[in-house]
């Protein structure tokens, strides 16, 4: 009998070699290399083979322009944040993989899609590697869902999983998640590379070819990446993140990677006793609990994919005791908060050098654009004088190293959100106003640097 050969593989690109070494050789990450065992041999004839691969489709190449056009049919899932998220819908054929942190609602959103998606007529499949049948009718139970029509298969055996999808032939099917799959005829555990990579592969010749749009659930490492080969995402069509913390009650839903609509959009939840609820309009949710008359709060209007949204960016600088001064920020960019607090010491002359400074965006959102950057200078502003902004005051630009204020991208789009929800004071950049029209009942107060700034709003 062939002896078998120990390999070790790692686990963030696949390197493989015969010892186990604490950095990968290949991408150089360390404590990755795990054991695996690799058996070239046949069993019946002890000789070596190739590996199984699977035949090609055969297809023959076409012009460009002899390619049919059909016209794409979305499916609604039945959540509005999703469809929007999604680009409109879930596209016919479509692999789409979803990622988040343990308990932020993946599995939770899924069944109640499953069940929107059963109620209007359409074969939909639940596959479950983590979960048995029964702990899967307890979370419907509770969820409150009573579809006939939605089929539930517990298993990890993805040549089983195959079988069942060739039988049911379903229009939608979530495979939660694929760490949890693997192939009998491969001798890596489940959730290595070699295993996701091959059963990711196996899933999206099945969408290609039977037409099944097939939610992937994907478990994410503890840097919030999703585990397994970079090249898992590549592969799909659609990624999108589960945001938020697990002890809040809003999670945002993002895409990354979307091949049938833009990236970066966003769609915000709220997780209550009865699953996922869509929040419809996400700028009052924000700014509902807001501290009005309090120093050190403005309000900034950001945009998320197509979406403007208005937060509450809250800022607070005591007098530090300590030989460097503290700098904590949340909801922002730490680096670019200490290049503001650098401008705003040298531009403005606002002494922040003996001032702990702690910078919060409420309601767990991430601000990453340079418009933001204004809203945060004039929140550490209001806080160092202890001079409250208005409540109807809305601030956004983007700051540069000299002290000037440059024009931002989509502004007509934010100062329609804020004149919907009732801001009658707008700050934005002087360059801006030239291209932008006044609407009723709104004051614009264009700034060319964060002095004038300053002194518009103290």
């Amino acid at each position: 009998m062939a002896k078998e050969k120990t390999l070790f593989a790692c686990t963030a690109c696949g390197f493989e070699t015969a010892k186990w070494t604490g950095k990968c050789p290949g991408c150089g990450a360390w404590n990755t290399m795990e054991e695996g065992v690799f058996d070239p041999f046949s069993k019946s004839t002890g000789k070596k083979v190739a590996p199984k691969q699977r035949p090609g489709t055969g297809a023959a190449a076409m012009l460009l322009k002899d390619i049919p056009e059909d016209v794409t049919v979305r499916t609604s899932t039945g959540v509005s944040e999703l469809d929007r998220v999604l680009g409109g819908g879930i596209v016919e054929g479509a692999l789409m993989l979803i990622g988040g942190d343990p308990g932020v609602g993946k599995s939770t959103l899924l069944l109640q899609v499953c069940a929107n998606l059963a109620r209007a007529g359409k074969r939909v499949l639940y596959v479950s590697g983590e979960e048995s049948a029964k702990q899967l009718k307890l979370r419907a139970n509770r969820l409150g869902i009573r579809e006939e029509q939605l089929y539930v298969l517990a298993e990890n055996a993805l040549d089983a999983v195959e079988e069942k999808l060739n039988q049911l032939q379903p229009d939608v099917a979530v495979i939660d998640s694929v760490q949890t799959m693997y192939r009998p005829e491969m001798a890596s555990a489940p959730g290595s590379v070699s295993q996701v990579r091959e059963c990711t592969s196996l899933i999206m010749r099945l969408c290609k070819e039977s037409g099944t749009a097939i939610f992937l659930v994907g478990h994410v490492t503890k840097d919030g990446a999703i585990a397994g080969p970079r090249m898992l995402e590549h592969m799909v069509d659609v990624v999108l993140y589960f945001e938020g913390d697990k002890m809040q009650e809003y999670r945002l839903l993002r895409a990354v990677k979307n091949r049938f609509g833009s990236v970066n959009e966003l769609g915000v939840f709220q997780m209550t006793d009865k699953g996922m609820q869509v929040v419809t309009n996400p700028s009052e949710q924000l700014l509902s609990r807001r501290a009005k008359g309090a120093s050190g709060s403005v309000v900034f209007c950001g945009l998320e994919g197509s979406r403007p949204l208005l937060c509450d960016v809250q800022a607070l600088a005591s007098t530090s005791y300590f030989g460097a001064p503290r700098r904590t920020v949340g909801g922002a960019d730490a680096s670019r908060v200490a290049l503001l607090l650098a401008v705003l010491e040298k531009r403005a002359g606002q002494k922040t050098y003996n001032q702990d400074v702690y910078i919060n965006v409420a309601g767990g959102l991430e601000l990453s654009e340079p418009a933001a950057d204004l809203a945060l200078c004039m929140a550490v502003v209001s806080s160092l004088k202890d001079m409250p902004i208005g409540a109807d005051v809305a601030v956004m630009g983007e700051v540069g190293l000299a002290g000037e204020v440059r024009a931002i991208p989509q502004c007509d789009r934010r100062v329609a959100e804020c004149q919907r929800l009732g801001f009658t004071t707008i700050v934005l950049p002087r360059e801006n106003l030239k291209r932008l029209a006044t609407p009723e009942g709104i004051k614009f107060m264009g700034v060319d640097t964060v002095m004038q700034a300053i002194s518009v709003l103290f």
